[in-house]
């Protein structure tokens, strides 16, 4: 897939020069790279076409196999308490320092992917089972919103990017915000399976 990258305390920079890193983010860029148009509309008509109507959890799937082929860790907790050790407290994946978030959910959870990286990274009152350094965080365009189906209040790359200004003082960790581009080949035609029901159906553009 192509994607756009938008880089905060110089996140970007961090992951592609300091060795410390450089091979987890080729192993982030490899997975992404890897997922192919013809990959997508397989894997989503073999699992998903009757239940969903965008293409979030198949490219959820996609990305979380090939990172656990590359030996990140997925399901973090952050903290060692045992009351905090629930999904509110977890990192999608980490690795070599690095935090990774995949962002497909409401846009109301924009400001909480972007300051899960900051808790596993500073220090804090409560004992934490994880040192991250960098976080990452892996959402869609506004463009694969429209084209793949996607519920219209999700947070996209743009959303995010406008939440760095404000939550700068708070966002203290190199972040890299990465934003999927939609499919070049084809679309989700969303339609309505009954009046409560709606489902996404694959649609090839012209040429």
């Amino acid at each position: 897939m192509n994607y756009r990258i938008h880089s905060h305390r110089h996140g970007l920079n961090t992951l592609e020069n300091d060795v410390e890193f450089k091979e987890a983010w080729e192993e982030v860029r490899s997975a992404l790279h890897n997922i192919t148009d013809e990959m997508i509309i397989e894997y989503h008509e073999q699992h998903y076409i009757t239940s969903n109507k965008s293409i979030s959890k198949t490219l959820t799937d996609m990305i979380t196999k090939q990172l656990l082929e590359m030996r990140w860790k997925k399901g973090v907790y952050i903290f060692k308490e045992e009351r905090y050790q629930d999904k509110t407290w977890q990192l999608d994946f980490m690795k070599d320092s690095i935090s990774l978030e995949v962002g497909f959910n409401h846009g109301g959870t924009i400001a909480w992917n972007l300051m899960k990286p900051v808790l596993a990274a500073e220090s804090n009152q409560v004992g934490k089972t994880v040192q991250a350094k960098v976080g990452i965080v892996i959402c869609a365009t506004n463009e694969l919103r429209n084209k793949g189906g996607f519920d219209g209040a999700i947070g996209t790359f743009e959303k995010y990017v406008d939440h760095l200004k404000p939550l700068h003082n708070q966002l203290t960790v190199p972040l890299v915000i990465i934003g999927l581009e939609k499919p070049e080949s084809f679309f989700i035609e969303v339609y309505k399976e009954s009046q409560s029901t709606k489902r996404g159906r694959i649609r090839y553009y012209e040429r």
